[in-house]
């Protein structure tokens, strides 16, 4: 029997039969305000989540305070191993793998409404009943968020005449019964660039938030430039993880269209030179914890989307939601990090960098470490040309750590161990000052670095050179245990 194609409920069903341990389910009810976030800040969450935490398995809360028939998921890719299970890959591989899914992508397919599971169930905004705070359970991380926090909703929008296309994660809080803020940052995306054009036409931008995916289209939507340049569709990423193009239904209430195996679809449209202050409804200042484990300051202007439709699944959909510091950040924006700096390095330095590891330290975004083979003398100081390709490849990264093929980069006890013995601070720290970085970085003070810092998302950057110059290897081999095939039968 041929399967069902890909989507949130098949990686579910396949998780629970292949590995229960990364999933459990829950039947006491809990309060999506505050309270789910705080009881898998335990469980689960990891990441830069204030201790204690601890990686964890996925959790289903059956039964939400406030929204009978919805179920909430959190944490389905706290773990990269767990990932690496979903999308059937070895987990120390995912970048390579990320990487040439970008360079064989498979693009999307349409399919009608009656092929949509997403669209079963429909709730237009025309309707006097219609709430979207009654609709969707977004929760809040903290009891100082601004709001009801949208986190792993996928907006999907296209350029004014149609010609491109993008999907993009951003954060949104639902403001009242028709209207979200969305926080697009500055300078980036494409969703921003295609928003930027319909302001200059005084036009409101239709698009869908799709939410409750399958993860290779979550992870496979969070490419950046140069990696995924202007008019390529980071959903041909995902067609090319699942080898099978992702399905799109046309919108009931826009012209836009939505992700068809999605648990919900909300369509709306971004309306031009409109912003509002993003903690309108609680004034704390806050919006919500943010990837670097800090809260993220209130935005003032962010912009104004109005919702048109809510479509959903029928039978109890499933509203994803992650702890913005947690793990799954690690595995939504690092692995993609990733693959972004092999492409590059691959280009440049073809050989020379068998892998890299963006680390939940830097939550995915801030932190490389990078792996390099120096196999002759001719590449003494290339794993420096390296680091710099690395930044090239992702202005928001921060800090690059450089060791040796010996070194396991997913065992930061081993990569901390070659900063003690490989490394001396008077010779092997570089710092490349007033670069561009991420502006979420809470660092980012002109009082705590007035030379470099001369305006929101500068930083310094740092490479912690931690390898071992070619002529003096043979001074820096690690004690070399014996070889025993059969070792696990003591364990038996």
């Amino acid at each position: 029997m041929q399967k069902k194609p890909y989507d949130l409920r098949r990686v579910l069903e396949e998780l629970r039969t292949e590995d229960p341990n990364q999933y459990h389910e829950t039947n006491i009810e809990i309060d999506p305000d505050a309270e789910l976030a705080g009881v898998y800040r335990y469980i689960g969450a990891g990441g830069t989540v204030m201790r204690p935490t601890q990686e964890g398995p996925a959790m289903m809360f059956n039964q939400i305070k406030g929204f009978p028939d919805t179920r909430v998921l959190v944490g389905l890719m706290a773990s990269r191993k767990r990932v690496g299970k979903i999308l059937k890959h070895d987990y120390r591989d995912l970048g390579h793998l990320l990487k040439n899914s970008v360079d064989n992508p498979v693009k999307p397919i349409k399919v009608t409404k009656e092929e949509a599971p997403a669209q079963e169930v429909v709730h237009l905004a025309t309707d006097a009943e219609f709430d979207i705070r009654k609709l969707i359970a977004a929760p809040t991380n903290t009891e100082y968020d601004a709001g009801p926090y949208i986190t792993m909703g996928l907006v999907y929008g296209s350029s004014p005449d149609k010609s491109m296309s993008d999907v993009t994660i951003h954060r949104m809080v639902l403001e009242d019964k028709d209207t979200i803020g969305m926080y697009i940052m500055p300078g980036g995306r494409h969703i921003g660039h295609f928003q930027e054009q319909f302001e200059k036409l005084n036009q409101p931008m239709p698009i869908t938030i799709n939410i409750g995916l399958d993860p290779a289209i979550t992870i496979g939507a969070t490419f950046e430039p140069p990696t995924t340049p202007l008019g390529y569709n980071e959903l041909w990423v995902a067609g090319a993880l699942r080898n099978e193009p992702v399905q799109l239904v046309d919108g009931i209430s826009v012209d836009e269209v939505g992700i068809a195996r999605a648990e919900y679809i909300i369509e709306a449209e971004i309306m031009p030179n409109q912003t509002m202050q993003e903690d309108i409804n609680t004034n704390t200042g806050k919006a919500m914890p943010e990837f670097p484990g800090y809260d993220g300051e209130a935005n003032s202007n962010v912009n104004v989307v109005k919702v048109k439709a809510v479509t959903h699944r029928k039978n109890n959909p499933i509203m994803q939601t992650t702890l913005g510091p947690s793990e799954e950040h690690v595995s939504m924006a690092g692995i993609p990090t990733e693959a972004s700096i092999l492409e590059l390095v691959d280009k440049a330095l073809p050989g020379k960098v068998p892998n890299v590891y963006n680390p939940p330290a830097g939550g995915g975004k801030l932190m490389t470490i990078m792996q390099v083979r120096q196999e002759s003398e001719a590449d003494m100081g290339i794993q420096r040309q390296a680091a710099i390709l690395a930044f090239a490849a992702f202005k928001e990264l921060k800090t690059v750590i450089l060791v040796d093929e010996d070194v396991d980069i997913f065992d930061m006890n081993d990569v901390i161990w070659t900063l003690n013995t490989r490394f001396q601070a008077d010779q092997d720290v570089v710092v490349l000052p007033g670069m561009r970085n991420h502006p979420l970085d809470p660092s980012e003070l002109e009082a705590y670095d007035p030379k470099s810092i001369r305006a929101k998302g500068m930083s310094s950057k740092l490479i912690l050179d931690g390898t071992v110059p070619y002529d003096m290897k043979d001074k820096f081999v690690r004690a070399q245990f014996k070889e025993v095939q059969d070792w696990e039968k003591y364990l038996n």
